[in-house]
Order: structure tokens, then C-alpha cells, then sequence
């Protein structure tokens, strides 16, 4: 007997209807032996819909309220695949974060979880029950109520799967896995049978949106299996684990794609220590986070520092880069929100060279000129215009064989 923890989204469980569905799955799994945890999310737009009925109220409601507000979608889901579950003759027990418990901090909208209690679950699951908890929330030090932030029910989910140490947990969403791109984009884009903690968490960082990166974070941290699988259709989905030799083979496992990108240059600035402090230490004091950064210096004595920030953060870090490039003497400050970035990620960077020049090589071919790169151990990302996105997706695609079988690069890699 296995004892498998699923999550269900909010497109899972958006209608009775669906949540029904849903209870179907269950009892299967459950016919075929296995011990089950449910975690669900509120019903697709409920969390929007309570938002915007604060919003009514208050342009500054106190977060705490907040908290105790957007944890009833969750509730609502619980109840209803619990009826569900019962009207099939499968005998369930509902919790909200706090029944289980969930113990966080007390920094409510973002949470972070410190401890679980798994006795309770335990108990049921031994009874023959199954377990549905609501996903996105716990509970602080004070017994007040918390959330995760957005997508938190996947932290949920690998949280009861670490504290229960469950064979596995199967994460249900609306695709039914992992893939080398965005098929929306690149039609030809397959589905991944395995994927390592690694290689998830730099997609999901850089621009996938299957998984929360909490969430990956905290599986690999405690080596809790993950399978990504479509709620509407059966299918093996993607496994995401340690790695090992099948995941090996292929020398990237896929294209991430960010279009959450704004570029911002402070050129002709003094080519002295201290100068990027200078321009950067304002714009981490205002908590904007800083992805991508390069620094050229001239021959005239002058640096340019060129960086990227999250389109909603554009207009604030400019303004505050503009006023370090005028303490400098900068001889320009200027923005670009026409950008993409666009990432290949793979573990089998590790040990194949010319995996970076195949990928200028490829981008070159099709006349897309890279604005900027960064790399690490397992990925090479490019900042390049953004009408360029979907070809630079394609053209790399099928450079690395994503569509047909891995390619390996042959040529020196000076990365």
C-alpha cells in the first residue's frame, strides 16, 4: 500500500461538476489500494473574486483580515469533495490548515510553514479514510489564520507529503506534465517523462508556470517525488526527482521562456569600486528584485551597467537609477520593456561542452541579435528583443533536438 498525497488546482475543482470528477479519481486510487491525501485550492475565481470584495471595503485592509477572508475558498473546496467522497461510499475527514495543523510565521499573504502535525491525518488514514485538507493556508503562534500566497496549495501539498513521508505526491493541474516548451508556442514541444528537483526549479524560476517554486524547493530539500498529471485525462505525467542516469541522456531538458522582463542601462559611469553599490544598493533597499546583470567597461575610463527587473517594478527602478546616474555623472540612463528572456536549462550541461555556442549559433542563423547572457551550471539564459520570442523558442527547440532526440554540441566551450 502506498500512501500518496494529490493536489487538486483551482481549474481542477472549478465547478461541482468538476469536483466530482475529482472524487471519482479518488476513489479509484483508493480501490486500487492506496492510502490518500487530498490538498485542493479555492474554486477557479474565488480567490479573485474575494480580492476584489476587500478591495470594496478597504484600499488597505489589514492583512490578517485578509488572510481569514481568502482561506474560505479553500474551505469551501474541502467541504464539497468531502460530501462528494462520502455520497460514493468512501469515508472522509476534512481539515482547514489549523485542524491539521499547519504551523507558520506570522507573515500573512506569504506564510512560511514551520512545523506540521501529522497525528490526526495518521489516525484517519489508518481508520480508511481519506484525508482532505485545504491547501494555501496554516495557522501562526497566536491561532490566527495565514496563506501561503499564490499557488501555496502545491507547498501544502509537498509539505503533508514530506511530514506523512508519502511515496509520492501527484500534483493535478489542467496539463498533464511537464514540458520541453510552451506548446502554445512551440507545437512540437514533448512531454518530459522525468525532469530532475534541479532543472524544475530553474524553469519554474525562470518562467514556468507548473509549479511554484516553493514548492520545488521544498521537495527537493526533503527528497519528497513529485508527479505532475492532468486532472481531465489519464496519463503517466512527469516525474520530478534526484537525478540519475535516464535524465542524463538528454543534454537540455527544455526552453523556459520569461516575458516578465524590463531592461534598464546607466551608461558612462566612473570605472571605480563601489559604482554598482551605488546604482544597485537603492533598488535592493526598495526590495526590487534584480535578475540579469552585465557590466562593460570602455576604454575612456567609463562603465555601463545594464540590468533587468519585473515589468511591475520598471518605472520605480528607473526612476531610482536615474537619480544614482545623476550623483555619478552618468552619461546616460535609459529603459527597454520590449524584452524577452528566454532559458535553456538541463543537467546534462554538466558534462557536454558547446551547449552555450550552439545556442548563439542557433539564435544567429535566424538573425536575433542577444542583448544579454547569463549562465550557471545548468542553464544559458538570453535577454533578447521581444518580437524575436517565438522564433528564438523554436530555432533553439530544434537546434538541442527537443522535438526529436537529443543533440550534442561538438564544438569548444569556453563557458
Amino acid at each position: 500500500m502506498a500512501l500518496i498525497v494529490h493536489k487538486y488546482g483551482g481549474t481542477s475543482v472549478g465547478t461541482v461538476e468538476r469536483i466530482g470528477r475529482v472524487a471519482d479519481k479518488i476513489v479509484a486510487a483508493r480501490e486500487n489500494g492506496d492510502e490518500i491525501v487530498v490538498v485542493v485550492s479555492a474554486m477557479s475565481g474565488e480567490t479573485d473574486r474575494l480580492t476584489a470584495m476587500a478591495s470594496e471595503i478597504s484600499d488597505n485592509p489589514p492583512a490578517h483580515d485578509v488572510d481569514v477572508l481568502l482561506s474560505t475558498g479553500e474551505q469551501v473546496t474541502i467541504a464539497l469533495l468531502a460530501m462528494a467522497l462520502h455520497e460514493r461510499g468512501c469515508e472522509a475527514r476534512s481539515y482547514t490548515g489549523a485542524q491539521v495543523p499547519i504551523r507558520t510565521d506570522n507573515t500573512y499573504s506569504k506564510a512560511r510553514i514551520r512545523e506540521i502535525g501529522p497525528e490526526r491525518m495518521r489516525a484517519d488514514l489508518d481508520a480508511g479514510r481519506v484525508v482532505v485538507v485545504a491547501g494555501f493556508q496554516g495557522v501562526d503562534d497566536d491561532g490566527r489564520i495565514t496563506t501561503l500566497g499564490r499557488g501555496g496549495s502545491d507547498t501544502t501539498a509537498v509539505a503533508l507529503a514530506a511530514a506523512l513521508k508519502a511515496d509520492e505526491c501527484h500534483i493535478y493541474t489542467d496539463v498533464d506534465g511537464v514540458y520541453t516548451t510552451d506548446p502554445r508556442i512551440e507545437p512540437k514541444a514533448k512531454r518530459l517523462e522525468k525532469i530532475t528537483f534541479e532543472e524544475m526549479l530553474e524553469m519554474a524560476s525562470l518562467g514556468s508556470k507548473v509549479l511554484q517554486i516553493r514548492a520545488v524547493e521544498f521537495a527537493g530539500k526533503y527528497n519528497v517525488p513529485l508527479r505532475v498529471l492532468s486532472t481531465f485525462e489519464d496519463g503517466p505525467g512527469t516525474l520530478i526527482t534526484y537525478e540519475d542516469g535516464d535524465v542524463e541522456e538528454a543534454v537540455i531538458s527544455g526552453i523556459a521562456l520569461n516575458k516578465d522582463e524590463a531592461q534598464i542601462t546607466v551608461a558612462g559611469i566612473p570605472d571605480k569600486p563601489g559604482v554598482a553599490f551605488r546604482v544597485l544598493g537603492p533598488i535592493a533597499d526598495a526590495n526590487i528584485e534584480v535578475d540579469v546583470i552585465v557590466q562593460n567597461v570602455s576604454r575612456d575610463g567609463s562603465t555601463d551597467l545594464t540590468f533587468t527587473v519585473h515589468h511591475r517594478d520598471y518605472d520605480q527602478a528607473l526612476a531610482l537609477a536615474r537619480k544614482s546616474g545623476e550623483e555619478l555623472g552618468a552619461r546616460e540612463v535609459a529603459g527597454n520593456t520590449d524584452i524577452v528572456k528566454i532559458s535553456i536549462v538541463g543537467v546534462g550541461m554538466h558534462s557536454h561542452a558547446g551547449v552555450a555556442s550552439r545556442m548563439f549559433e542557433a539564435l544567429s542563423r535566424e538573425g536575433i541579435n542577444i542583448l544579454m547572457i547569463s549562465t550557471s551550471e545548468i542553464k544559458v539564459s538570453v535577454v533578447v528583443q521581444a518580437r524575436y520570442m517565438e522564433l528564438g523558442v523554436r530555432a533553439l527547440h530544434e537546434a538541442f533536438g527537443l522535438d526529436t532526440g537529443p543533440v550534442t554540441p561538438d564544438e569548444p566551450e569556453s563557458w
